[in-house]
């Protein structure tokens, strides 16, 4: 897997349990404190998240973090 495909899977990840949660991209953003714009950058697989924001984001979606972290396709 290369860095692109990488961040991919993790957008998707982070686009699905935004969803589950039943939050808009703005509501998320908000309670994150970055743009709208970044945030789907990062789901879209066109912008890198820190360890420390998707620590944040797991918190904030009250999910453990290895769920925006799991890549295998089972």
């Amino acid at each position: 897997m290369d860095k692109t495909e990488l961040l991919k899977r993790f957008g998707k990840n982070v686009k699905i349990e935004r969803i589950k949660k039943d939050l808009t991209q703005e509501q998320l953003s908000e309670k994150l404190d970055v743009s709208r714009t970044y945030l789907a950058s990062v789901e879209c697989g066109n912008e890198n998240m820190s360890l420390g924001k998707i620590l944040e984001l797991a918190q904030v979606l009250d999910i453990n973090i290895e769920k925006l972290l799991k890549f295998s396709e089972d």
